[in-house]
């Protein structure tokens, strides 16, 4: 307080600091948590119908007939599944301000990491919807067809929807990151269960493993697929819920920050 002083800070704005910093106390860090759940649980379904319902069903690896066909037969689902990724994407981005709300009195650096690699991550999705979008285009587009013929023209829709498959798995980095600084936030803050801090950063890992087996040893990595896709899905739905159910818990840590603030803030004045 008196370092404070010294460097020119006037009481009054000593205790404006003080009140910065102090975590959120009462109802309200229950009701942000719940937003933030509902916004989680409203991400995964959609993201959930965009990638694992659309574009898994267009897409066939090495096929570009099978995959052109697909699109050619649903080129309405394809259009709905590209806006529903973009409708994500960018609802990730405000789900992740509310846990920045909800969590930054814990550490600020890692919350603002964790807004950056949201971001970054929502972007690369967003981009790579664009490929999508233009497989739709080439399949209903008559002068495609003309120029290229039938062949060059699946050939094209395959090339498009492989990028977009591949541009997923970077995206997956991110997907992963943002789960390490969120777990780390979630088990320092005493808001939530230690295990559910814990679940997300293996979580995280295991998105980041899942990309690397899947780039680099694609027949092992579509093997162990499955299993490396457990860990992310139980500790996001648990934070989710756990987030619209419960709210989250009264903080020691957080009361005691709080006592600490206001005590020479109140002295002060």
């Amino acid at each position: 307080m008196k370092a404070l002083a010294q460097d020119g800070f006037a009481p009054a704005e000593v205790l404006r600091v003080g009140e910065a910093k102090r975590p959120q106390t009462g109802d309200a860090p229950k009701r942000l948590a719940r937003v933030a759940g509902l916004l989680y649980l409203i991400n995964a379904l959609v993201a959930g119908f965009a990638y694992g319902f659309v574009a898994t069903r267009m897409y066939a690896a090495g096929d570009a007939a099978a995959t052109a066909g697909n699109v050619l037969a649903n080129p309405g689902l394809v259009r709905l599944g590209v806006v529903a990724d973009l409708f994500q994407a960018t609802e990730w981005i405000f789900l992740g301000m509310a846990l920045y709300l909800l969590l930054q009195h814990v550490n600020p650096n890692a919350g603002r990491a964790m807004m950056v690699l949201v971001a970054t991550g929502a972007a690369i999705v967003c981009l790579n919807d664009v490929f999508e979008f233009v497989a739709a285009r080439v399949v209903t587009d008559g002068s495609c067809l003309a120029a290229f013929g039938a062949a060059g023209s699946n050939a094209i829709v395959l090339l498009l929807l492989d990028l977009q498959h591949y541009g997923f798995l970077i995206a997956q980095i991110f997907f992963g990151l943002w789960l390490m600084p969120l777990g780390y936030l979630a088990y320092r803050s005493g808001m939530f269960p230690k295990a559910l801090g814990v679940t997300l950063i293996v979580a995280g890992v295991c998105y980041l493993a899942d990309m690397l087996v899947l780039f680099l040893l694609p027949d092992f990595g579509a093997q162990v697929n499955a299993f490396l896709v457990i860990p992310p899905t139980i500790g996001e739905m648990w934070m989710a819920l756990y987030l619209m159910v419960m709210g989250v818990r009264s903080s020691p840590q957080g009361a005691r920050a709080t006592a600490v603030a206001s005590g020479p803030a109140t002295v002060s004045a």
